[in-house]
């Protein structure tokens, strides 16, 4: 990996998904080259209309985080099982094609946000799983 890559991580604050998060960033290499953004939800949380007033403490942290530490790639790990998702389901069954849909769509969300206003920034996209493995979309 280059010197040259800096990354910030946004993940869940889900306790069971802190040191699985970070087993799969030493597993990648990343340590200290990356920041850490943890917010309920992750990606649902930054882009979900339930938590809109969260979603402007985001963008303004990765815009300080891209000045001052030189982020070039944005690593998205939201995870299964995750309450925000629950949240955001509203009163329809929350199952896992319900709970998959509400990620891909709130990565496709950030991923459209993030081309307007970060059109340099790398992004990545992952879902964990209870067992600490990932998917990439």
């Amino acid at each position: 990996m280059s010197k040259k890559y800096k990354a910030m991580v946004l993940s869940c604050i889900d306790p069971r998904f802190q040191p699985k998060v970070y087993a799969y960033l030493k597993i990648r290499k990343l340590l200290g080259k990356y920041s850490s953004f943890t917010i309920a939800g992750a990606a649902v949380g930054v882009t979900h209309g339930k938590f809109k007033k969260w979603q402007k403490t985001f963008f303004d942290n990765l815009s300080t985080s891209i000045k001052l530490h030189k982020i070039n790639r944005l690593i998205v790990i939201s995870h299964k099982d995750c309450g925000a998702a629950k949240l955001s389901n509203g009163k329809n069954p929350f199952n896992a094609i319900n709970e998959k849909k509400i990620h891909v769509d709130s990565f496709r969300k950030l991923k459209k946000i993030l081309n307007k206003r970060f059109p340099k920034l790398y992004h990545e996209f992952y879902v964990m799983n209870l067992k600490g493995s990932v998917k990439k979309y």
